[in-house]
């Protein structure tokens, strides 16, 4: 186990917006958060990187309380995608070497450039590497900021709705850089989706929230109809097509 959660709490004003959530995610798993709009996806996201205080409740990484750690400290432990960010005029290079920032003392060294080679590589990224940002498409961009964030060489990687404005090819790529990135990296990557059919494919452990609070927290046990229907309340079949679930609307 390396991220914690028990019984955080957060409002906005008086307000609630989550209620007693609890969970774990261990080394290696995708772990997605699921749930209609406004059901505190995104602010459960903001309070796991500590951009937002918890009102109650105790989030743990690697054994350490979160709101504990320095912002230095817990950029060398998240990586954190938003949902929404601005290209800029920077190199694709640059850019994901500003990931080094946490771990970069006086200046940047044969390590950092390093491990920046490494990223860019590994998201076939190296001929863009001179490229601006505001030079390339939105699957492109994306994957540079999933790279910027994987080169801090988090433990836990949090994505905000990842593929979202993403074509189909595009969609599929990133999540299968981040699934890839959790297995052979040994992070834990928790991940806000709307796409069920995406998270059906590539998650292992899926977290329903409703109304800010937990539905149910599991495994493709929890990924039923009935679930789904009082989650999203729209009437659904999970099938499987070529062994892979998939939900369709009824």
């Amino acid at each position: 186990m390396i991220l914690s959660v028990d019984k955080v709490k957060f409002s906005y004003k008086s307000r609630p917006v989550l209620r007693e959530i609890n969970f774990k995610v261990n080394r290696g798993e995708l772990f997605s958060i699921l749930g209609n709009n406004g059901a505190g996806k995104s602010t459960l996201l903001k309070c796991l990187n500590k951009i937002l205080k918890p009102q109650g409740g105790t989030i743990l990484i690697e054994k350490e309380e979160l709101l504990a750690l320095s912002r230095r400290e817990v950029a060398r432990r998240l990586g954190y995608v938003a949902q929404r960010y601005e290209s800029a005029r920077i190199t694709v290079f640059d850019a994901v070497l500003l990931g080094r920032k946490p771990h970069i003392k006086w200046d940047v060294g044969v390590r950092d450039l390093e491990v920046v080679r490494n990223v860019l590589e590994v998201l076939g990224l190296e001929e863009f590497s001179l490229r601006y940002l505001d030079e390339l498409s939105g699957g492109e961009l994306q994957k540079v900021v999933i790279a910027r964030a994987l080169a801090q060489e988090p433990r836990v990687l949090l994505l905000d709705e990842p593929t979202s404005n993403l074509d189909l090819k595009n969609q599929f790529e990133v999540l299968r850089i981040v699934k890839k990135a959790a297995s052979e990296r040994n992070i834990a990557v928790v991940v806000v989706m709307h796409d069920l059919n995406l998270v059906l494919r590539f998650a292992d452990k899926f977290l329903l929230l409703k109304n800010g609070t937990i539905f149910a927290c599991g495994g493709m046990e929890i990924m039923t109809p009935e679930n789904i229907a009082a989650v999203y309340e729209v009437r659904v079949a999970v099938e499987r097509l070529a062994d892979t679930p998939v939900v369709v609307p009824l």
